[in-house]
């Protein structure tokens, strides 16, 4: 019995040091469990079969299988570990077969510890076992284990992974999702030099581009496609790299960016898809301006945000059958005056008005096909000179009128109403009055 809780202690300990992130004991018992991930060769995929539809995804990890054991007091010398397997990939009859195979390992090397042998067959030599080739197939509950070849995983509603996830869908994505995972943690470990400053950096501040493999500091990425958002242009985020036409996706320019400009690139994004579709115009209210999607053929629109029903070519309330009417407003350059209001506050005028004036010609052509091109040298120049007259220019206190000082002592005289007055305090003076300091 001693030299059995010995062998028991030591192999623990072996166990905690070689798998110690895969290895979990059981409080004081001598049992545990250790999740074993099976090596699998390069390009091996899993597939999903849909009716007539079939896919494939390539993979480098599958989820671990589950070993939980418990050591008998007589565990080396008589006894065998009682133990279970789960595995959400594998069927109910080849969990059997697996667990048949490690009790006929037992026997063979009986009176010696064997949860190392285990876990090594486990990892390195299941696939060939269970005759597992790739694609690895997904099949749902239509399908008889019968029908299903060695290399076809079922999964039933009585398997491990149909307990979890109850359609084919759910565990392609569970498989597909721990995949991804456990690739971001590979790549978060290993150093790599930044395509731009050419630094060497940990993965976990890096970031790859998915469809070529360049690998870019988050640092130099993020100001990189911060420039080109600034600039109006958010499709096709295109991979800094010379020639290469890889793009960033949109949850990786969310991981980059200030919540405030992210903000911005998904407004931008929002605004030139729906820019492109000839079946959505824009709520006339100046207040809304939310788009709105045309019915075809209709002669009434309907806003989902404030369900303000006008027509869609005079952009006025919904008038039924009666014609548009003539004295529609226009706005210079327009043809139809079907153009989207502008914003009504001085924020939204000053944003729109840095979108046009740092935006690409192509941005731009979509704003001037958006508001009309006369908006821009009307509405935003009125609002923009007014802003510039607010913050350089005080009103005589006598007329009102806009007075600029360039230079000189602060007694000043209105040129409209011969009015002086200190610049400082706004104080009219009279003869020589002195002014304020």
């Amino acid at each position: 019995m001693t030299d059995d809780r010995e062998a028991q202690e030591d192999e623990l300990l072996a166990l905690a040091s070689i798998y110690y992130q895969e290895f979990q004991k059981f409080g004081s018992k001598s049992g545990g469990e250790i999740r074993a991930c099976v090596e699998l060769p390069q390009d091996f995929k899993v597939a999903i079969r849909t009716g007539d539809i079939y896919r494939e995804y390539a993979v480098s990890f599958l989820p671990p299988l589950v070993l939980n054991f418990e050591l008998p007091v007589d565990y080396p010398s008589n006894s065998s570990p009682v133990f279970k397997l789960n595995c959400k990939w594998l069927s109910p009859s080849q969990l059997e077969g697996l667990q048949q195979h490690l009790k006929d390992l037992w026997e063979e090397g009986q009176g010696s510890v064997i949860l190392f042998s285990w876990i090594q067959f486990l990892k390195e030599e299941l696939l060939s076992f269970l005759q597992i080739q790739s694609p690895l197939e997904v099949y749902g509950d239509n399908e008889t284990k019968e029908n299903c070849s060695a290399e076809k995983v079922h999964l039933a509603q009585g398997d491990p992974l149909g307990q979890e996830a109850s359609s084919m869908s759910d565990i392609l994505l569970e498989l597909l999702d721990f995949d991804e995972a456990e690739r971001q943690r590979a790549f978060d470990n290993q150093v790599f030099s930044c395509g731009v400053c050419f630094s060497e950096k940990l993965g976990s501040d890096c970031m790859c581009f998915r469809d070529c493999d360049h690998v870019y500091c988050r640092a130099c990425l993020a100001e990189f496609i911060a420039l080109r958002i600034r600039d109006g242009q958010v499709r096709d985020l295109q991979c800094p790299h010379h020639k290469c036409s890889a793009t960033v996706t949109p949850s990786q320019v969310k991981q980059l960016l200030s919540e405030e400009l992210f903000l911005r690139y998904d407004r931008l994004l929002l605004q030139s898809s729906l820019d492109k579709m000839t079946d959505i115009t824009y709520c006339p209210r100046q207040t809304c301006a939310a788009p709105v999607l045309l019915e075809h053929e209709g002669k009434v629109a309907l806003c989902p945000v404030c369900a303000y029903a006008f027509c869609p070519l005079c952009r006025r309330g919904y008038h039924g059958t009666s014609g548009c009417r003539s004295n529609i407003p226009q706005i210079e350059g327009t043809e139809d005056g079907a153009y989207v209001q502008t914003p009504q506050k001085g924020e939204g005028l000053q944003a729109l008005w840095e979108d046009y004036a740092t935006g690409s010609k192509e941005r731009k052509k979509v704003l001037e096909k958006r508001y009309g091109k006369g908006i821009f040298e009307m509405t935003i120049s009125d609002h923009l000179s007014s802003v510039w007259i607010g913050e350089n220019s005080k009103d005589c206190p006598v007329c009102k009128a806009h007075i600029q000082k360039n230079y000189g002592c602060n007694r000043m005289t209105c040129i409209s109403c011969s009015s002086t007055f200190c610049w400082n305090c706004l104080t009219v003076l009279h003869n020589r009055q002195s002014c304020c300091k």
